[in-house]
């Protein structure tokens, strides 16, 4: 008895000097929740609409236009988080900053879109539909993704979360819309999800984005370009491990297998929207006291907890299909009997990105830049072997398992290889 009364005070001591974040992470995870669902109503409209093939290349190509979104702005979102974290009283001036680098950057991520669509899409879609797409992603939803992370990095976490729910709403009304419409053709969808995109863009940045005089300091930011360069660099090296596998199971499988490919994963991305929801909270108590994660024990339980919940998520999704095998529709019922198949990759990709954070929550943006360019080369050599063997679907997919362990073995000990070095460092130094 008296072990328990302990165990809950320390519970509420717990809580009583955590409470800020708590209440912070519960908005989060209030508007994660709204998310979830919207999410799935929309992820149902297109993949029962369009073809699998179809699914598969807009899959595809809204991968391509995430990674050549963190291009945008060089990467000046970094500055622009961490003045609105830490100093606020300079949002109006890196918010000019920003626009800047958003106007300068576009000529490149033009360049790179079309290098990208005549090397994977040529003879696939037609460049308007692929364009439509990537203006989507890379100028709509990225812009409001950046109101959302300002709105963060002000602790208005409440209108953030609304914002993300409301954006994703209007993609779900929008595919509602479109299985209606009489039509099942890309082409008529991208249309679709360009407007729905464009309308979440117009509406972050006139209801949302605080009121800030912007006021131009060209000083400032010369002296923080080379740390955005070096995100936007990891950024972009991220979003290629994490989306690479799309393209290269759409060049080595053909559009057929890419769409169950794209369904499957995209069933165990639902399932790492509240990992994803702490991550924020943890990279913003990381860049305040970078101490909090020296321990063994913290890291190991924040390890296990990222892992568990992840599991967790994609084993109550196995079993409502189980039970219910045609609840998300007849073509997504066509590959959910592979998510048995590929139970440890959500953990595992989760664990990448939270060790990515935590370089990026530490201020070793350097070191997370390599190690990514590592797990990008490692990824497409170990998935071009294993696409390349002709092997049945179950195999293969299967067969994700293993290279999400070696990606993660792999980030695992470089990562918390560069945070002990920068540790012992600072220790010599005291």
């Amino acid at each position: 008895m008296h072990g328990e009364t302990t165990r809950f005070s320390r519970v509420m001591a717990f809580a009583t000097d955590n409470r800020t974040a708590i209440r912070a992470y519960l908005s989060m995870i209030g508007g994660t929740g709204g998310r979830l669902i919207i999410s799935m109503a929309y992820f149902i409209a297109v993949a029962n609409t369009l073809s699998i093939a179809d699914f598969g290349l807009f899959a595809t190509a809204s991968a391509c236009g995430v990674m050549l979104s963190r291009l945008l702005a060089f990467g000046f979102v970094s500055p622009l988080y961490r003045i609105a974290t830490v100093k606020q009283r300079l949002l109006g001036t890196y918010t000019a900053g920003f626009l800047a680098g958003l106007v300068l950057s576009l000529p490149v991520v033009a360049l790179a879109s079309v290098v990208t669509f005549y090397i994977v899409f040529h003879g696939e879609i037609t460049i308007g539909v692929f364009a439509r797409i990537l203006i989507a992603e890379i100028l709509c939803w990225r812009i409001m993704e950046i109101v959302v992370i300002v709105s963060y990095g002000i602790n208005r976490f409440g209108a953030g979360s609304l914002l993300v729910v409301f954006a994703t709403a209007l993609k779900a009304l929008a595919a509602l819309a479109f299985a209606y419409s009489g039509t099942d053709a890309l082409a008529a969808w991208s249309w679709w999800y360009l407007f729905a995109n464009g309308l979440a863009a117009m509406i972050a940045i006139i209801f949302y984005y605080p009121r800030v005089r912007l006021r131009w300091s060209p000083r400032l930011y010369l002296r923080r370009w080379i740390d955005a360069v070096s995100v936007a660099g990891a950024e972009m090296l991220f979003y290629v491990q994490s989306e690479l596998d799309k393209v290269l199971v759409l060049t080595f499988g053909g559009a057929e297998v890419a769409g169950i490919y794209a369904i499957i994963m995209r069933l165990v991305d639902l399932t790492a929207l509240p990992v994803r929801s702490f991550l924020t909270l943890l990279v913003q108590r990381l860049m305040r006291a970078p101490a909090i994660i020296e321990t063994l024990k913290v890291r190991a339980g924040l390890e296990a907890l990222v892992a568990g919940v992840s599991i967790a998520g994609l084993v109550a999704l196995v079993a409502m299909l189980w039970v219910f095998p045609k609840l998300l529709g007849s073509n997504v019922a066509e590959a959910t009997p592979l998510l048995v198949f590929v139970l440890a990759v959500p953990a595992l990709r989760n664990l990448l990105e939270y060790h990515s954070e935590l370089l990026y929550g530490t201020g070793r943006t350097v070191v997370r830049t390599a190690i990514l360019a590592l797990l990008g080369a490692a990824k497409a050599g170990l998935l071009a072997i294993l696409l390349t063997q002709g092997l049945p679907t179950q195999s293969w997919v299967g067969l994700m398992n293993l290279v999400f362990l070696v990606l993660y073995l792999i980030s695992a000990i470089v990562t918390y290889g560069a945070l002990a070095y920068k540790s012992e460092t600072r220790r010599r130094v005291i």
